[in-house]
């Protein structure tokens, strides 16, 4: 009998993910999954900068990049009746303008899935106390209380391995069996569209090295399909959208009728083309109305499948295991209530509502569900700032300041910095020594708190409370603390005086603000500390 603290079902990059978040909290994890190895094909391939901070904090962003295209090679997104022929539009997204970039210390990455997945398996292998078993499938799981018991199925030798562990959590992707076992509710809009993605060697250097971009779209009456960018030179993707609308069926799509269509979009009739792979598919917008059922936890596509338009699929899953790793590590160590586990679905459902709904919206708003050329998407197309940085979170895992939200003219595609408590803690450049970094660089498998330049007093407070309760930092920041603020940009950040004091969750978001001082801080730090893990009525 296998006995672990987390069973994690899929090895994807959510799934991995989860595996090393939960080894950096120290939380032992068993992570199965049914294929050999990971993934064969590039499908997902937009990194953005949010995810980017969460691998920064895992310490394995430069691999990721590295992994990745070579940055550079983006900047634009195009549209084209051929690669070679005539251009109608080309855009630069709005994520990547200069405001947008200074939100954040890191860069989005382009990098295919089947690049992106050995890097996080090889530090999630590397990350003590983690196990990962490819070849290795969930076949049947029951649930008690406290405790998750089932069998695991080795698909090369069919040895079966009963275990028990605490917590499920199931990133199994769109197919999932957990969820499907457990008769959790998909609500939404099923199979909008369909599509066929191919994946081909054919070296178009020559009509896009002087644009280069993630997207090149190609719109014709009786053709529309995306090129996709994977290497920026050979190797590449094609996705063929609304392929019933032209009255072609999966088994229309030989290497040769593949090929074909590429010649077609590029605009070149004796391209040599090498097709590597053909995968048809139907785009959903549906999201789970429970996350965690029980002991078992629904995580990436398993939870929400969504429309491509936009890259927020694996994005979102990875962001989903980021929020929820330090609340099961938390409860393991008998430091939180079991009731902090019922604020992973009050903070990343109604957010993963928004995230499909505004997919489908740029995939309908691109006439992904007709047969019609020359439709170019919303503004908001890879524009979504908001989404990405402005999610602020309600839950009891968060203690309110009594200040109102962050007026934005448009949460999808606008960001303003804020540290209420539930906002993610903003960027700002601050100097430690003689070594610039952010603070999202502080955060990581602890809480942290963050005191103004006369909030000593919190520090001390902190200090005194991390000895007995969650691993808790604590750093005043001003020109005598430990971190300088050099451009003076940090108390108006976070909203604080000089002698206030921010409380950022391992996720990076802000569990609680002080905006002055208190007579009693440590009091005051315990009471709120108590409240985000459950060990007492919210503070009024």
């Amino acid at each position: 009998m296998l006995d672990i603290h987390v069973l994690i079902s899929g090895g994807g990059p959510v799934g991995l993910a989860a595996s090393l978040l939960l080894s950096q909290h120290g939380v032992r994890s068993l992570l199965v999954e049914r294929h050999p190895s990971t993934a064969l094909t590039p499908k997902a391939r937009g990194i953005n900068a949010r995810t980017m901070e969460v691998f920064r904090q895992c310490g394995i962003d430069t691999a990721v990049r590295d992994a990745g295209l070579q940055e550079g090679r983006l900047g634009l997104i195009v549209w084209t009746e051929t690669l070679a022929g005539k251009e109608i539009e080309r855009r630069v997204p709005g994520r990547a303008t200069e405001k947008n970039m200074a939100a954040t210390p890191v860069k989005n990455c382009l990098c295919a899935q089947d690049d992106l997945e050995p890097v996080i398996r090889r530090f999630a292998e590397a990350a003590e106390p983690a196990t990962l078993r490819f070849n290795t499938e969930l076949t049947s799981f029951s649930q008690r209380p406290g405790a998750v018991k089932g069998l695991l199925t080795d698909r090369t030798t069919g040895v079966e391995t009963p275990f028990a562990a605490r917590y499920l959590i199931a990133a199994e992707g769109a197919q999932s069996r957990v969820r499907r076992a457990l008769a959790v509710n998909m609500t939404g809009t099923e199979k909008v569209y369909d599509s066929v993605n191919i994946l081909f060697h054919a070296d178009l250097t020559q009509w896009v090295e002087h644009r280069p971009a993630a997207l090149y779209f190609v719109e014709q009456q009786d053709l529309r399909g995306t090129f996709l960018t994977i290497n920026g030179r050979d190797r590449w993707g094609f996705l063929i959208h609304s392929v019933k609308q032209y009255g072609w069926q999966p088994k229309d799509f030989t290497p040769e009728f593949c090929a074909e269509l590429i010649r077609k979009a590029v605009g070149v009739p004796d391209l040599a083309v090498s097709v590597l792979g053909v995968s048809p598919w139907e785009a959903s917008a549906i999201v789970a109305d429970q996350y965690r059922v029980g002991n078992v936890f629904l995580a990436g596509d398993a939870a929400h499948e969504m429309p491509p338009t936009g890259g927020f699929g694996l994005n979102t899953g990875v962001q989903d295991v980021h929020n929820l790793a330090w609340k099961i590590a938390a409860v393991l160590r008998g430091k939180a209530d079991e009731k902090l586990l019922d604020s992973y679905h009050a903070e990343r459902q109604p957010l993963g509502r928004i995230i499909t709904q505004n997919a489908l919206a740029n995939a309908l708003s691109m006439g992904r569900n007709v047969r019609q050329s020359n439709v170019l998407p919303r503004r908001e197309f890879l524009n979504e700032q908001g989404l990405i940085f402005g999610a602020s979170y309600q839950s009891m895992a968060v203690v309110p300041d009594g200040t109102p939200p962050v007026a934005v003219g448009d949460p999808v595609t606008d960001y303003v910095p804020s540290a209420r408590p539930g906002s993610r803690a903003p960027h700002v450049w601050l100097m430690r020594g003689n070594e610039q970094i952010s603070t999202i660089d502080l955060f990581g498998p602890y809480f942290v708190l963050l005191a103004g330049r006369d909030g000593d007093a919190w520090r001390r407070a902190a200090q005194g409370i991390a000895t007995s309760s969650p691993p808790l930092m604590a750093f005043t920041i001003g020109k005598d603390g430990d971190l300088v603020d050099v451009d003076g940009n940090w108390h108006d950040a976070y909203g604080v005086d000089a002698d206030g004091a921010v409380l950022v969750r391992p996720d990076g978001h802000v569990a609680w603000r002080s905006r002055s001082g208190a007579p009693n801080p440590a009091e005051v730090l315990r009471a709120a500390l108590d409240c985000v893990f459950g060990r007492m009525p919210a503070i009024a």
